[in-house]
């Protein structure tokens, strides 16, 4: 197996450079390159797959639980999503691939917390409330205080102000276009409780 994109010009070094050459191969219409042979990528983990054209989001898709067997083809399905199934973009076009850049966050697991337990740089959240969930992954630009950061994922779910709701926080590794892969084992670079 070759750990080079299907267009055979950049070796893959890391999730995000795997996540893009994903992209790459599903936007022209292509079926995503085999994962790198590396235990990091073996193991099973959810992750977010988030793409950017000129510093604005243009695609982010991801899970909570892994959907995959193995966080390598996590990270396939999750660019192929986020690069044409986001519903807030139209399908990444061929001529939008060189002006993407790609990053991977990989997650740790999900721990019920407070509104008082969050840091907005540190943790993401999930609030949710009955069927509706939202999502919003630590330390993005802007998102500088925990009201912030609830309010954002209260509205991704379409909770209101004065629905109740139930609070979960979450680490994440995040991999941009160059980083190698975390050492195995603990992909989400969490701290275990055990």
């Amino acid at each position: 197996m070759s750990d080079l994109d299907d267009a055979g010009d950049a070796p893959v070094s890391g999730p995000a450079d795997y996540a893009f050459a994903c992209v790459r191969s599903y936007v022209n219409g292509g079926r995503a390159p085999e994962p790198p042979e590396d235990a990091f990528y073996a193991c099973r983990a959810a992750c977010f797959v988030t793409l950017k054209k000129h510093g604005e989001l243009r695609g982010c898709i991801g899970t909570l639980e892994p959907a995959e067997a193995s966080l390598g083809w996590e990270i396939a399905r999750n660019a192929r999503s986020s690069a044409m199934s986001d519903p807030r973009f139209p399908p990444v076009a061929s001529e939008e691939v060189d002006a993407l850049t790609c990053s991977v966050d990989v997650l740790g697991r999900s721990e019920p917390c407070t509104v008082a337990d969050l840091e907005p740089q540190t943790y993401g959240v999930i609030v949710e409330a009955g069927f509706r969930r939202g999502v919003l992954l630590p330390a993005l630009t802007g998102v500088d205080t925990v009201d912030l950061q609830v309010s954002i994922a209260r509205q991704k779910a379409g909770i209101a102000d004065d629905q109740p709701f139930d609070v979960r926080r979450f680490r994440v590794t995040r991999f941009r276009q160059g980083d190698a892969p975390a050492a195995a084992g603990n992909p989400a670079g969490a701290p275990s409780d055990d």
